[in-house]
């Protein structure tokens, strides 16, 4: 199949319809699936995401199970967390927007209930294309949990990389994402959530790719940093392409890019998923024009939203998708 030159894709997440959360069934999460699907499909997206409705849990609505998806199926960890837990979580501080632990891991980790073979086979079954997949980086996951067990913050965040890794072998899709929300505003610990992600990718045997942003709870930026103090870090990854948040970032933030190295391709935020105003196919086009001129011809590969539409309203989300390909097909003269 012949690809553009730049390809457009999603970050992973699609609002939830409101005919799964008022009646949850394998059978209606299918049908979503298969809906969010062609939906993508329609709107011109090259490399379109299940919308991570794998994920949907109707006694907890208002996320995209980022998180407790993932730790809460684990062995090895509790999810109900009590008054104590919750304090010991809040005096470490390590989310400030985040004031309840997701679990506390009390022994050994394991694979417990945890399958994204299948999860990812059911989107393979309704996808009629070629998708990617994803899953939260050990990273993210290890920085919301309280650790009675391991008592040594690598040892968790190592012991997290192990589980995921297993997962994330022979998964039937195009590409497998590995998401990053929280290293962006702790650069400090770079190396080490490098180290650790990298064990997952290189457990990957498709298309590598791997998000960063800023974060977006209620369409708010939640950590403080620059792509600048990230460049070491994302050279670093054993990845093919990176999509990286840029549509709701400074424009000097586009100057540090110009340091990735040349093996990974870039993928580039040019649609705003923290607003609602839907961006013109000339705006986009013009994104990629500026990030074209910045970083040198070819070196953008991907163009995407900056983050998953989750929080968005389905209307909003699906007209920004729009936007998003006839501002690529504008840029390309197609």
């Amino acid at each position: 199949m012949h690809h553009p030159a730049i390809q457009t894709t999603t970050v992973g997440s699609y609002p939830v319809p409101e005919w799964l959360a008022a009646f949850p069934s394998e059978q209606t999460l299918v049908d979503a699936t298969r809906v969010v699907f062609d939906i993508q499909r329609q709107a011109g997206i090259d490399l379109p995401t299940d919308g991570e409705l794998y994920r949907f849990d109707i006694n907890h609505p208002d996320t995209n199970g980022m998180i407790d998806y993932f730790v809460g199926a684990m062995q090895g960890v509790r999810s109900q967390v009590g008054r104590s837990e919750t304090e010991e979580f809040r005096a470490a501080d390590p989310m400030r927007f985040r004031r309840k632990p997701a679990a506390v891991v009390e022994s050994l980790l394991g694979e417990g209930r945890l399958n994204l073979l299948a999860d990812c086979e059911r989107a393979a079954d309704v996808a009629g294309t070629d998708f990617k997949f994803t899953l939260t980086s050990p990273y993210m996951l290890a920085r919301t949990l309280v650790d009675h067990y391991y008592n040594d913050f690598k040892a968790l965040l190592m012991a997290l990389s192990d589980v995921l890794a297993a997962q994330a072998h022979n998964l039937p899709c195009a590409c497998v994402q590995v998401d990053e929300a929280n290293i962006p505003g702790n650069p400090a610990d770079a190396p080490l959530a490098a180290e650790a992600m990298n064990r997952v990718l290189d457990a990957i045997d498709t298309e590598r790719a791997v998000h960063l942003c800023f974060g977006n709870y209620g369409g708010q930026t939640i950590q403080a940093g620059t792509w600048r103090q990230l460049v070491a870090f994302l050279n670093s990854l054993h990845c093919d392409h990176v999509i990286l948040e840029m549509a709701h970032r400074p424009a000097k933030d586009l100057q540090a890019l110009k340091e990735i190295d040349t093996s990974i391709a870039i993928g580039l935020g040019v649609v705003d998923i923290k607003v609602n105003p839907i961006e013109t196919a000339d705006e986009v086009a013009r994104r990629i024009e500026i990030a074209e001129k910045t970083l040198g011809p070819g070196r953008v590969k991907w163009v995407h939203p900056d983050c998953g539409f989750w929080m968005l309203k389905r209307s909003i989300a699906d007209r920004k998708m729009e936007a998003l390909t006839a501002g690529r097909d504008l840029y390309l003269g197609r």
